[in-house]
Parts: structure tokens; sequence; C-alpha cells
């Protein structure tokens, strides 16, 4: 809505503008120039801020600061070319002016009602994230009257867990026992941030901690505001009225998790539009070549550890996985049929993912999924495993485009895979697109 309404307000507070001024709303060429080199700017500088991201638990007052200083940056840059350009007029001046006022009043407006719908909305019971806090002390007791208060924030604590340290007992939120058990309540229930609330002296408390968040793809915040433990996407903000660090988040928060999902579903029907020929042609030749279904779904792991059943043209036979189960590929072995031994070497049998992309189970760029057997056995061998699934599974990624792809070093697809989630952006994904295409489909290690 924030991204859509300050664009328009933009151009209709021109118009407003120069409606109080001249009593009309027509403008002249020379304004609807001002007018489009006015929303170029804006575009640039609303957009390369913070603006757009995640405000939730954030001050109104916070935001509206930043926005108001980002405005009158635009207007002064305006101002300036005028000047610079020599069309710089009163009857300008005065337009400007009003215009820079209405269009701030607007805009200011907008975030207030966003707001009050985003609250009204969490109110109900809607919109809600589940927390839990570690520690038995004074400023975990701040944090959960501080959400209980801050219901705006939409931000429920389920309960908070004892450690070695506290200091007093918290009567506000259900006790959920010794930090010893966190690891399995995360197991068993849905839990989207975890709050460390310990002393900065308790070292030992806070690894231990941090320890057995090992495979939790919650938000990890630590208050109070100090402390050096390297995480994914670690930063800091306040969250109703509390200043706090995050040691881990998915990037894919806000306006950036609308953008995935938007790159996703347009180029995924583009691409099924273009490749369906071939597509029926590859599912003749698997369906004549031997018995069974065209298709082969097999089960797989993805963002917060949900499964769903994965698709791609089948390349062995039915019977293949009765006797030995699940087998990890490995080159030279022949399970494949011949069709499907060509399909695999040419990438051609994950074509059908990209119907898995448009139903949401997957992205066209993020980490590859894993079956749910490997992924316990892998998070115990490979250190930070789990956290390549704070983002939705990919067909391609940059671990594969990087050539980790097939039987190759898991220790180095993981360092791709959180490399990816960490420096994530619209571009690095079309990058990535990019070079799969080049270097990605047909490759040594696709067997």
């Amino acid at each position: 809505m924030l991204r859509a309404g300050d664009p328009l307000l933009l151009v209709l507070s021109a118009l407003l503008a120069h409606r109080w001024l001249h009593g009309s709303y027509a403008l002249s060429v020379e304004h609807w120039r001002h007018v489009t080199l006015t929303l170029l700017l804006a575009l640039l500088v609303l957009g390369a801020s913070s603006l757009y991201a995640s405000w939730r638990g954030r001050r109104l007052t916070a935001e509206c600061t930043q926005l108001t200083a980002k405005w009158l940056l635009v207007f002064a840059c305006l101002s300036v070319y005028a000047l610079l350009i020599g069309a710089m007029t009163p009857a300008l001046q005065r337009w400007l002016i009003a215009w820079a006022a209405t269009g701030l009043a607007a805009v200011l407006m907008l975030r207030l009602v966003v707001r009050h719908g985003a609250r009204w909305v969490r109110r109900q019971g809607l919109d809600q994230r589940t927390a839990v806090v570690i520690g038995g002390t004074a400023e975990a007791s701040q944090v959960i009257e501080a959400l209980r208060q801050n219901t705006w924030a939409g931000i429920t604590v389920s309960g908070w867990f004892s450690t070695s340290v506290d200091t007093c007992a918290i009567h506000a939120a259900p006790a959920l026992g010794g930090l010893e058990g966190l690891q399995r309540y995360l197991d068993g229930h849905a839990v989207d941030q975890v709050w460390i609330a310990l002393p900065m002296h308790a070292r030992a408390q806070i690894e231990a901690t941090v320890a057995q968040l090992e495979h939790t793809t919650a938000d990890i915040k630590f208050v109070p505001d100090r402390l050096s433990i390297p995480r994914l996407n670690q930063s800091v903000e306040q969250v109703a009225g509390l200043a706090v660090i995050n040691l881990q988040q998915t990037p894919l928060q806000g306006d950036s998790r609308l953008l995935k999902a938007l790159e996703d579903r347009l180029l995924a029907s583009a691409i099924l539009l273009l490749v369906s020929p071939l597509m029926l042609l590859i599912a003749a030749a698997v369906k004549l070549s031997s018995p069974g279904p065209v298709f082969y779904r097999q089960q797989r792991m993805s963002w917060n550890n949900k499964t769903f059943w994965m698709l791609k043209f089948r390349s062995i036979p039915v019977d293949a996985e009765q006797a030995s189960g699940a087998v990890w590929a490995r080159s030279g072995e022949s399970r494949a049929t011949r069709v499907g031994s060509f399909l695999r070497r040419t990438s051609l049998d994950e074509l059908p993912q990209f119907i898995n992309v448009l139903r949401g189970d997957m992205s066209i760029v993020g980490p590859r999924p894993e079956r749910p057997v490997f992924v316990e056995r892998f998070k115990h061998e490979i250190p930070a495993y789990m956290k390549k699934h704070m983002v939705k599974a990919g067909i391609t990624g940059w671990a594969q485009v990087n050539g980790w792809r097939g039987s190759t070093d898991l220790a180095k697809r993981i360092e791709c895979d959180l490399y990816y989630i960490t420096h994530w952006s619209l571009w690095f994904d079309l990058k990535i697109i990019v070079a799969t295409l080049f270097k990605g489909f047909v490759h040594k290690n696709a067997y």
C-alpha cells in the first residue's frame, strides 16, 4: 500500500496544490516536467531507504521523521534543479512549497491509516507472531510486559525459559521449563521469534542458548543492545520501544517477500509457456521409455522446515527404490533409464518444478531442497545446515551456478546458500538466473 500510495499521492498533491493556487487542475507542460522529475527522484530516494521495510513493532514517530527528511530532500533537489536551469519563478516557487506541504501531509496520513488498519487487524488476533523469551531477569520481564501492552506490535509471548543466571520469577507469561528443553519446545511448536534477555556477563548461558537455536528458522532477538555474535542478517531495531539486536532473521520480510513472490510467479508462468511444447515431448518420451507415471513425486523440505511434494520427470523405474530406500544420487549409478539419464545430464528432469513455484512450494532461486531423511542426517554433520530453510528452496541457486551440485562438498554448498541468504536481492536472483542459462543446465555433476 505504501509503495503504491506514495507515488500516487505525490501526483495528486501536485494537482491539488495547483488547484488551490490557480483554481484549475490543468498543469502546463513545464509543470508536468517537474512532476515527472520529482516522481523519479522520489522513487529513487524513498526506495533506497528503509521506509518500505517491515516496521512491525517500531514507532510511528521514527517512520514519520525519516519520511519527512527524505521528502524534503526530494523537493530540495527539485528546487536546485529549477534554479540551475533558470526556471524558478515566484509562481513556481509558491506551487512547489504548496505541493511539498500537501504531499507530505498526504503521505503521513497514509501511514497513519495503514498503521491503524494493521493495529486493528492484530487486535482481532490476526497477523500475529509468536515468541518465547529466554531468561528470568528484569529485562525478560520488561520484554514480556512491553509486548503484552503494545498489542499493535502483533507479537504474542507463548512463555519463557529459565536459566542458571535468573534473578526473578516472571508471572506475566507461562513458565516453559529450563533452557535444556528449548530445542524440544521449538521442534514441537510454531515459534516465529526467540528473545534472549540475559545479562552481558552470562556468556556461557548466551552461547548455550544460541547453540540450542542451531536448527531453528525463527528470528532471534537479543536484549539489551550490545553483543557480537555473528548470525544471519544481523541488525539493530526498536520493537515496542525496546532496543534489540536481530541475531538472525530471514531477508524475505515485508515488500521483499512480495517482490520475491511476484518474481517467482511471473517468471515461472512465462517459462512454462515457453517450454510447454518441450515438456510434452519429454512426457511422451518418459512414458514410452518405461512403464509408470510421467512425473516422479518426492517429499522435500523447504522454508521454515515445511515439507512439500517436489515434481520431476521420472528418470528411474517405478520400483527403483523399493529395496534400497532413499538413495543419495552419485556419479556412475545405473538406476536411470536411457531417457532418464539424458534428462538428468541436461537437468531437463527439473522442468516440472516450475509448477511447484506457481503453487508456492518453491522459488526459482534458492537453496536446493533435500529429502527429510537426509536433512535429519546432515543437520548433525554440517554446521548451520538448517539455516538454508530460512528462505524457500529453489530450482537453481548460488551453490549450483558455482559448481556445488550433485555429490559435492556439502559444507561448501551450505556456505554458498548462507551467502545467498545474507546478500539476497532481486538483482542477485536475476544474476543467478542468467548464470544458470549459461552454465547451470549441463554440468559434470548433474547425474
